[in-house]
């Protein structure tokens, strides 16, 4: 029986399958790489989209913000002019009272009381003046005790002039209130009207 040598040829066989190896590794890797290159194109491109999302949502938290603050300053100014249209309704409505209060000092100041001052803060009046006598200005705080347009009557500080001094009589300091018809109740504004009032009269 003849030998036959099968050595070159299962040598060949092996070259091939190494080959055949090799270019499968090759093509796998090469799979691979294209696989992880394109699995990373995709997060990139979704990590940026996401970022485009996120950029626009700050933006548009951005452009509300500024709303709100806006919507926030209309409502101050809002509340600030409703509070001023309510002090210049509220003066509107005083102001025939303030001719009332003067007209209602003059015909309450008894002879020999003459006045050198009023003062005004809100409802509050202090009267300055000198009188003839205590009496005269016993007089003047009843008057005014049963006056419509005036009330309280308090007497802050009372000075007779000694005997033979220029001008003689009292000098005194006299508090009262204003009584108003104007109801500062619905008042929501900032406490109006605080100046003072001074004049000069004598009856």
């Amino acid at each position: 029986m003849p030998r036959i040598n099968l050595l070159p040829w299962r040598e060949e066989q092996r070259k091939e399958r190494k080959l055949a190896f090799m270019v499968a590794m090759g093509g796998a890797t090469a799979a691979a790489l294209v696989v992880t290159g394109a699995a990373y194109m995709l997060m990139s491109s979704m990590v940026d989209a996401q970022e485009r999302r996120n950029e626009m949502l700050r933006a548009e938290i951005k452009r509300l913000d500024k709303q709100i603050e806006e919507i926030n300053n209309l409502e101050t100014a809002k509340q600030n002019f409703v509070a001023r249209m309510e002090i210049i309704e509220k003066l509107q409505r005083s102001r025939p009272e303030i001719v009332h209060l003067f007209d209602e000092i003059v015909r309450q100041l008894p002879d020999g009381v003459y006045l050198t001052g009023v003062h005004q803060h809100d409802k509050k009046l202090k009267f300055e003046g000198v009188a003839q006598s205590s009496t005269r200005v016993s007089s003047f705080m009843r008057n005014i005790d049963a006056s419509e347009w005036l009330k309280n009557p308090e007497l802050e500080v009372v000075q007779t002039s000694r005997a033979g001094q220029a001008g003689g009589g009292s000098s005194f300091v006299m508090d009262a209130e204003q009584v108003t018809t104007v109801d500062d109740s619905k008042k929501k504004g900032p406490r109006a009207g605080n100046k003072v009032v001074a004049s000069r009269g004598a009856r």
